[in-house]
C-alpha cells in the first residue's frame, strides 16, 4: 500500500488498528536498525522504537504528507534516540566521551551483536564520532539515504550534511589506519 492509502485507512476508525499494524510491519525493522546503530543495546533500541511508534500513533492524524511516511517516522525515531542519549548523559552526569565509551563496552560484550573483526572496528570507529556525524554517517552509509532525505529528518542543510559525512569518513579512516 502507498503512504496515502495507509494514512487514509488509519484515519478511518474502522480500519485504524489494521492500518497502523501495516505501518509498523512495513517500517519497524528499518527504524530499529537505525536506532540500534546509535544506541548499540538491543533492549534500549527496542524501547526507543516502541516509544517512537507510540508517538507516531498519537500524531498520525496530524500527518500532512509534506514528507514520506518513512521520513516522518524516521524523524520521530531519531528524535527519540537523541533524547535517550541526552537523558543518559544527564542521568549519569557523563560527558559525551563517557557515553560513547559505555556504548563501546556494550558493543564488545553484547551477544546480540555479530560481525567479523573488521565490522567490529568499523562500529568502534563510528562510536568515536561526534553524535551528529555518527547520525549522518549511519543514515548515509548503512541506510543509503539521500542527503535531501537526511536534511528533512535532522533539519540541517544538504551542504552541512555533506561536510559532516566527509569529516566522519575521514575520522573513521584515521581510526582504522591507526589500528
Amino acid at each position: 500500500m502507498t503512504d496515502e492509502e495507509l494514512i487514509e485507512k488509519f484515519r478511518d476508525l474502522t480500519t485504524r488498528n489494521y492500518a497502523f499494524n501495516l505501518i509498523v510491519r512495513q517500517y519497524q525493522q528499518k527504524i530499529y536498525y537505525h536506532v540500534r546503530r546509535m544506541v548499540i543495546d538491543h533492549d534500549d533500541a527496542d524501547d526507543i522504537v516502541q516509544e517512537a511508534f507510540v508517538k507516531a500513533w498519537r500524531a498520525l492524524d496530524k500527518f500532512q504528507g509534506n514528507s514520506s511516511l518513512y521520513t516522518w517516522l524516521y524523524r520521530i525515531a531519531t528524535n527519540e534516540c537523541l533524547a535517550f542519549l541526552a537523558k543518559k548523559r544527564k542521568r549519569f552526569f557523563l560527558p559525551m566521551v563517557d557515553v560513547e565509551g559505555e556504548l563501546t563496552v556494550k558493543l564488545e560484550t553484547s551477544d546480540m551483536i555479530s560481525g567479523d573483526e573488521i565490522q567490529m572496528h568499523l562500529q568502534k570507529a563510528i562510536l568515536t564520532l561526534p553524535q551528529k556525524q555518527r547520525l549522518v554517517f549511519n543514515m548515509k552509509y548503512f541506510d543509503d539515504m539521500k542527503y535531501e532525505e537526511i536534511s528533512e529528518i535532522v533539519g540541517t542543510s544538504v551542504g552541512a550534511l555533506k561536510a559532516s559525512y566527509h569529516h566522519a569518513v575521514k575520522k573513521i579512516e584515521q581510526y582504522i589506519n591507526a589500528l
